[in-house]
């Protein structure tokens, strides 16, 4: 996958607590990792963003053993399904949580373990299968993604080539590993030899702002939460001279904000790149340079190198006139195998054949830009009309400054979940204004906070709980 003896003794990683590793240092610790294990298998690597981590994710890639990226926190009756479904031969995990699975730790490193486990896999591996992802905002399903070798390469060198990554780059981490959209920024920096910055901190602690500045970090990525709470938390005043670029995936920005971002981007010498992708393309399928972020604000902008957009209607007809919306299609050499339910689904082979339909409703400018209007399935049907959760959502936030709202629920009943219990009247007489539907379709409901998964993402299916 990479080649780190190319890059000799830049620096690859520093860490959280100033150490620093060069590409060479980075390199035997894979080799010397791998080496334990030895043959192609499958390894459960639970996940932070630490060195530990990294070394485990790159050391079984290049070595061509399989790892399932997890979060360190995740559930433990979901983890349980997960060994039970799967069988690891290996656990890569932190040293403090060793003794707390069955089996024989046989090397530790960096402050994780592998341990040899007793209950081996039975189930061949596809030659081609790289690694295997949770589907995006996955809260309990089994259900893994499928990505090659061939997957991974071809999604890093096309992230190379749009955001011209060089080695001089030292992005630092804000999204977790075991995310399809955190794992891209790793992987397209260390194939060119850049210095990732490696911090479990987030954006919301001084910390993270410290390491920022003292390593001189240059670039960050986030999804649409991240740059709500940077709007809140007075990002612009900040002073960052060290940073050169801001990318957004993860789900679609507000046009609002994405043109905030841009014309403070535009004004200081930056650059605030939007880009669209989910984990079963590898990680990125589109992108909107950012000469024409304010221009196109709210646009997810044009097909990375390499890939190929369409839309369809109902019928699977192509969509070919500007401003209609159909489903969107893409097709790239970074399209996944497909998807893993259980062991004996990592013997299968290409299921996709490079096309993938994404399930979101998009349309096209007369400039060949793209704009997503929803998730296929974000739809309700309100007393005859059509309404788009996702576009409601937004409409509560722009109005609303500093509201957190999700939007769910049944034909004829929407749920509107709020962060604020003194704006319920408000915002129930805003929604049936704007939509011109009566006010009797809408539920709004006071909660905490909105349920998040690790990045960032709303989990929908957290707020059934509250349906009356």
């Amino acid at each position: 996958m990479w080649h780190f003896k190319n890059f000799s003794d830049n620096t690859a990683i520093i860490t959280e607590d100033g150490q620093e590793y060069s590409y060479t240092a980075l390199d035997k610790a894979c080799n010397d990792l791998a080496s334990q294990v030895n043959r192609r298998c499958l390894v459960f690597n639970l996940c932070s963003n630490t060195i530990g981590s990294l070394v485990g994710y790159t050391g079984f890639l290049n070595a061509r053993i399989v790892p399932l990226m997890l979060d360190d926190n995740i559930d433990a009756e979901l983890l349980d399904n997960f060994l039970n479904l799967y069988k690891p031969d290996y656990l890569w995990l932190p040293k403090s949580r060793a003794d707390k699975f069955a089996g024989k730790v046989v090397y530790e490193a960096f402050d994780y373990a592998l341990i040899e486990r007793e209950d081996k896999s039975v189930f061949p591996i596809h030659e081609d299968l790289a690694l295997l992802l949770t589907t995006s905002g996955s809260t309990g399903s089994p259900k893994l993604v499928r990505q090659s070798y061939a997957n991974i390469k071809a999604n890093f060198d096309s992230i190379v080539e749009y955001l011209k990554i060089d080695a001089t780059e030292r992005p630092i981490t804000t999204l977790p590993m075991n995310y399809t959209y955190g794992i891209s920024i790793i992987n397209s920096h260390l194939a060119v030899g850049a210095s990732i910055i490696l911090t479990t901190k987030t954006l919301m602690q001084r910390e993270f702002w410290e390491a920022f500045s003292q390593y001189k970090a240059t670039s960050f990525g986030g999804v649409p939460y991240t740059y709500e709470m940077l709007n809140r938390l007075r990002f612009f005043n900040r002073d960052l001279p060290s940073l050169k670029t801001m990318t957004q995936a993860g789900g679609k920005l507000s046009p609002e904000l994405h043109k905030k971002f841009a014309e403070f981007a535009s004004e200081n010498g930056k650059q605030f790149i939007v880009m669209y992708g989910q984990t079963e393309a590898t990680a990125r399928m589109a992108y909107l340079p950012a000469e024409k972020s304010i221009e196109k604000y709210g646009s997810m902008g044009v097909a990375i190198p390499g890939g190929k957009f369409s839309l369809i209607d109902v019928d699977g007809n192509q969509v070919t006139e500007p401003e209609i919306v159909g489903e969107l299609v893409y097709e790239g050499a970074n399209v996944t195998l497909g998807y893993a339910e259980k062991g004996e689904d990592l013997a299968k082979g290409d299921e996709r054949f490079g096309k993938l339909i994404t399930g979101d409703m998009a349309k096209k400018d007369a400039d060949g830009f793209y704009y997503v209007v929803g998730r296929k399935k974000r739809f309700l049907k309100i007393f005859g009309n059509r309404v788009n959760l996702d576009e409601t959502e937004r409409l509560i936030k722009h109005h609303f400054d500093g509201l957190d709202c999700a939007c769910a629920g049944k034909d004829d009943l929407m749920y509107i979940f709020i962060t604020d219990e003194a704006k319920i009247k408000e915002v129930k007489t805003f929604v049936a204004e704007k939509s011109h539907i009566n006010h009797s379709a809408f539920n709004v409901q006071y909660i905490d906070a909105v349920p998040k998964n690790e990045s960032g993402k709303t989990v929908y299916t957290g707020l059934e709980k509250f349906y009356a």
